[in-house]
């Protein structure tokens, strides 16, 4: 009999190659309301999940179940502690977005820092004399990262190579190097945020990482700063900087994610004019997609096969 893999949401074909090459059958689910998932992960050996959560409850629905496999990099949707506990291994794919969502965050940078979303919305209404709100350059100001893996790291390359950018990275440890390839870094997450022009998220949503940018640590951004976070929508409080970007107590900010995923229609970002959202769409580029597809299935197809497993999240 062959593995069989649940996939409750449709993937790129090349996932689904690689899937079908290595002579694993592919089970299109219907759904990804926990019922739904209940039922159809019964019978397989493996799940592939977009953004199906994926609980305690389903992990049990299945005897059979060796792996799961996070079609991108976040598991914050997937019970990986239990998955742990029983044995099955959870994987995601690891390097599949770091390039987009570095590309997107600098897009967002140079956005803010040259107005583009506030021309193009005045000029439409016939105000050519918007122009007269002056825009900045991005040489020798200061991009702080709160999260150093691989978009962050990449992220700075591209904003200290690309666009002549200071680069102030925080970490929990830095260890006696504070300056490494000419980028700061420091314990000192009030240091990040004083002296940040713009300050990018990179971080995982945790218990630890929720709501880590809160009504005090906005209060410490210079007036002139812009937040931006590609990161996850809970690790920033969404009303303390709603008030602070209503009252210009930073200068904006551009936000792609949302607590708990999908935003309110009366989210009060969205009244802002000096905010730009967009619906986590940074990692949504066609060769992304393709990358999140292929490596996800690669994680599948090692553990079902007992290979070395490329993207383990879970140490088991």
């Amino acid at each position: 009999m062959p593995f069989k893999v649940l996939l409750p949401q449709d993937m790129d074909s090349s996932g689904k190659d690689l899937l079908i090459k290595n002579n694993i059958e592919i089970k299109m689910g219907t759904g990804i309301d926990e019922k739904i998932l209940i039922r159809e992960i019964e019978d397989c050996d493996g799940v592939i999940t977009r953004t199906a959560i994926i609980t305690e409850n389903v992990i049990k629905a299945s005897k059979k179940l060796k792996v799961i496999a996070k079609h991108g990099v976040g598991v914050d949707m997937i019970d990986a502690d239990f998955a742990t506990k029983i044995g099955i291994k959870v994987v995601n794919a690891g390097d599949s977005n770091k390039l987009s969502v570095a590309e997107y965050t600098i897009g967002l940078i140079i956005a803010l820092a040259k107005n583009y979303f506030i021309y193009d919305s005045e000029l439409r209404k016939g105000n050519f004399e918007i122009r007269n709100i002056k825009g900045m350059d991005l040489e020798g100001k200061t991009l702080g990262l709160i999260g150093f893996g691989k978009i962050g790291q990449l992220v700075a390359k591209k904003a200290s190579l690309g666009l002549g950018m200071k680069i102030l990275v925080y970490k929990r440890k830095v260890g006696n190097k504070k300056v490494i390839d000419g980028i700061e870094f420091t314990e000192e997450l009030n240091h990040v945020l004083k002296n940040a022009d713009f300050l990018s998220l990179h971080i995982p949503y945790t218990k630890d990482t929720k709501k880590l940018i809160g009504k005090n640590e906005i209060s410490l951004m210079k007036k002139e700063a812009f937040l931006i976070n590609t990161a996850r929508g809970e690790v920033i409080d969404n009303d303390a900087l709603a008030d602070a970007l209503e009252c210009r107590k930073i200068a904006g900010a551009a936000i792609d994610v949302f607590e708990n995923e999908i935003p309110t229609v009366d989210n009060k970002l969205f009244k802002l004019e000096n905010v730009i959202v967009t619906p986590h769409a940074a990692a949504f580029s066609n060769e992304a997609l393709q990358r999140m597809s292929y490596e996800a299935a690669m994680g599948v197809v090692e553990v079902l096969n007992e290979d070395k497993v490329t993207y383990l999240v879970n140490k088991i």
